[in-house]
């Protein structure tokens, strides 16, 4: 593993590996050279090294080089959880207007999906004068824990998250996001998708690798339970889909506190109409993340937005084996709070 050119004290020295540190000839005193060392070790005892999470359009590697900024907001969901509406609800505080400067995705990159390339991103996010806050479907072990960074993760009801997932789907051209991403075509054509109720069945039945599947319901498990082992951390904090949902107004001032974002109080009523479902869908040319012309229809992206939509489409034999399979994959205190009733 390479050592950084700059110690923490901000002295400058040559990179080199740990094993060959006081012995490459540089010009530094023993008690520098230890004390370098000392740093990089404390660092890396402090910050495990991220699980890396690639897909064909996203690789979590991206994060290594990322130089973070204190005060960095970092936005870690899984699909169709409430993404783009805690980066719209982070917009809205951080720059406390409704009135944004600029689309959403621009305001807000993405910054592990490989449409756009690494250094673009990073130049963009380095030029932004505001308060960062950064959008990823990472977990949080996959992206450096950086305790001058806040994270926020969303958490849906994995069915209802599994059926925008099933319509979003056919939204996403294919062929475009190939394109972008440089993904080979497919040697076969695509086979026909199965209707919504069989297809969310086998959702729930599939027993893949979380990590090489993070859409699937061992991967929502995986991400949510490693959220929620870090809850007590000062920077995570875990904000509930339903909440947003039932009372907009109290969730939003409660992540402006833990934020430390001061919203006059004749501010919030507009701030609060921008961030509802009506208005985003109504504004979704600016708001949907489609920086790259992956998706069909940008209204459709904000298709419904409502709870209890997979509930809907299961009998209740097939709703207990729901939470039998989930309770093979997270604890009950996360099982609780993640199926509570809205």
């Amino acid at each position: 593993m390479g050592v950084s050119p700059v110690c923490p004290d901000g002295r400058e020295r040559p990179a080199r590996t740990l094993a060959g540190l006081a012995t490459d000839g540089a010009d530094f005193r023993q008690a520098d050279i230890e004390r370098c060392l000392l740093c990089r070790l404390s660092r890396l005892l402090e910050m495990p090294t991220p699980v890396r999470y690639r897909s064909a359009d996203e690789d979590s590697a991206r994060w290594l080089d990322f130089a973070f900024r204190p005060g960095d907001i970092v936005i870690s969901t899984r699909s169709k959880s409430g993404t783009t509406w805690m980066q719209m609800i982070c917009a809205l505080l951080v720059l406390r207007t409704a009135d944004l400067p600029a689309a959403l995705p621009h305001l807000s990159p993405w910054l592990d999906w490989l449409v756009v390339p690494q250094q673009q991103v990073y130049d963009h996010l380095a030029a932004q004068q505001h308060r960062r806050f950064i959008k990823t479907h990472t977990p949080l072990d996959g992206v450096p824990f950086d305790a001058r960074v806040a994270f926020i993760v969303v958490a849906r009801h994995p069915l209802d998250m599994a059926v925008s997932l099933y319509h979003q789907g056919d939204n996403i051209d294919r062929g475009r996001l190939r394109q972008l991403t440089g993904a080979p075509p497919p040697s076969e054509p695509e086979p026909v998708r199965r209707p919504l109720h069989p297809w969310l069945l086998d959702w729930i039945a599939g027993d893949p690798d979380p990590r090489q599947a993070l859409d699937s319901l061992p991967g929502v498990m995986w991400h949510l339970r490693d959220a929620w082992q870090r809850r007590h951390e000062p920077n995570v904090l875990l904000v509930h889909y339903d909440d947003l949902r039932s009372d907009l107004g109290a969730e939003m001032q409660r992540i402006a506190a833990w934020l430390d974002i001061g919203v006059p109080a004749g501010l919030w009523p507009e701030l609060v109409r921008a961030a509802s479902f009506d208005r985003m869908r109504q504004r979704a040319s600016d708001l949907a993340p489609d920086s790259g012309g992956v998706l069909k229809d940008h209204r459709a992206f904000f298709r419904a937005g409502r709870s209890g939509a997979g509930r809907d489409v299961l009998s209740a034999e097939e709703l207990n084996s729901y939470h039998e399979r989930t309770a093979q994959l997270a604890p009950p205190d996360l099982l609780a709070w993640l199926h509570r009733q809205p």
